[in-house]
């Protein structure tokens, strides 16, 4: 269940729509994302514009994407180019090196880089920094103080 604090966050923003849109739960669902998880309750009911924007960082609004763009293309590029298991998701562009990936298997997120970071995933000595989509969404609005 996302958490009252995001829920109240968003509709203070305007963000938060209680009508669900149709094609952005197929958009999920495209994603083998479970509907019923924080993630899609997010998703399915936050919308400011393409992206999200907070702690110099634009965070995807992956509905939009996935109906919008060729968002399978970072879908291809994560799983390819960056060699991440298959239930990583980006939810940014990856800009400077750099993004977020949800974990649509265990709902966890991962930041990581080029680089070291990246090094360390792979072989099992780095794990996503958040067991949860709300401890991350929390973090990224900067309501995790």
């Amino acid at each position: 269940m996302l958490s009252e604090k995001i829920i109240a966050f968003c509709k203070e923003k305007g963000w938060w729509y209680d009508e669900l849109l149709p094609e952005y739960a197929e958009a999920l669902k495209s994603l083998d994302i479970d509907l019923n998880s924080d993630f899609a309750t997010f998703y399915l009911h936050v919308e400011d514009s393409p992206t999200f924007y907070s702690r110099h960082q634009a965070l995807y609004q992956i509905c939009w994407f996935v109906i919008n763009t060729p968002y399978d293309i970072s879908l291809s590029f994560t799983h390819a180019a960056l060699e991440l298991p298959e239930e990583y998701i980006p939810l940014d562009s990856f800009e400077a090196e750099g993004g977020f990936f949800y974990n649509r298997k265990t709902g966890e997120v991962l930041e990581i880089e080029v680089g070291q970071k990246l090094i360390d995933f792979r072989n099992g000595k780095l794990s996503p920094q958040w067991s949860n989509f709300n401890a991350f969404i929390e973090w990224f609005f900067e309501l995790d103080t």
